[in-house]
């Protein structure tokens, strides 16, 4: 078994394209030796690393002391991630050498769709009803850093469930923007279920792959079910987009205030600086001596 040790980044990972990597971080100070898990990780994998390279094509890599076991799976080591096309699948199973080949010839090629505004309706069929099925959708940003760390257990979720539903990802913020306004999603990452014609949301604290793959199989039923709204207008989601941009800035209602500031201040020295007009009582008075001047 190759081994990198601490010097796989995730640009390395993203370049080891075919790769199976096995994830142990010694970084609390634990001797080797002791990581019971890891040994058993590593001699699993070394009996598999001819089917691995004979079905996969793979390589099988280990990597100790490296970020990419908190970027993968925080919550968990060692770590057995499948880089295929630059996006990871984390292994989320028994220590089985079975079931982990099965798991990785059956998911060659990625397993979650990638939606947009302009696909989103005709696969989903969302607002007629789902007869493509149903959907477990994540929403995301690229500028997000949990959403990048949840892909490879969204790529296991999808591996998972991929035989009862669909399960996807949307870019909220660019390609996927329409959507996420009509779908009212104002954070990332967010998960919404789409089922019959019912939307519902994941609201539970738990990022792992069994909570994902019970809430959309059974879990959802606690979830309050909302009606799938229909795609807004162009002028209602311009209006709508206008004000998510408010919300969302900061610097924008700071601007706002600013210019109100100013327009009081302008108004009061304006104010000040007018001549006062006469008043109406002098009037007569003037009147009154062009009258005498005359006579």
């Amino acid at each position: 078994m190759a081994n990198k040790g601490n010097v796989l980044s995730p640009l390395d990972a993203r370049a080891c394209e075919g790769c199976i990597i096995t994830l142990c971080d010694y970084s609390d100070g634990s001797p080797k030796k002791d990581c019971e898990q890891c040994d058993n990780y590593e001699n699993e994998l070394i009996h598999l690393r001819e089917d691995l390279v004979d079905s996969l094509n793979a390589w099988v890599v280990k990597a100790v002391n490296s970020q990419l076991v908190r970027l993968y799976n925080p919550s968990k080591e060692p770590a057995l991630v499948f880089s295929r096309h630059g996006i990871p699948l984390l292994y989320d199973g028994p220590l089985n050498d079975e079931l982990i080949l099965h798991t990785f010839i059956e998911n060659k090629e990625p397993v979650v769709r990638e939606l947009s505004d302009d696909n989103f309706e005709h696969l989903t069929q969302a607002s007629s009803g789902a007869t493509t099925g149903d959907w477990f959708i994540m929403f995301y940003s690229t500028d997000c850093v949990d959403c990048q760390r949840l892909q490879a257990r969204w790529e296991a979720v999808g591996a998972k469930l991929k035989s009862r539903l669909n399960v996807a990802r949307i870019n909220r913020q660019t390609s996927g923007a329409v959507t996420a306004r009509r779908l009212e999603i104002r954070d990332v990452p967010t998960f919404v279920l789409l089922r019959q014609g019912k939307l519902y949301r994941y609201n539970i604290p738990k990022y792992d792959v069994g909570s994902f793959a019970a809430f959309a199989t059974d879990w959802y039923k606690n979830a309050r079910a909302e009606p799938i709204p229909v795609p807004k207008s162009p002028f209602d989601d311009f209006t709508q987009m206008i004000a998510d941009n408010i919300r969302e800035s900061p610097l924008f209602w700071q601007i706002v205030c600013g210019l109100l500031v100013f327009a009081s201040i302008y108004t009061i020295f304006a104010k000040m600086r007018t001549p006062a007009k006469p008043t109406s009582k002098s009037q007569p008075k003037k009147t009154e001596t062009k009258t005498k001047k005359s006579k």
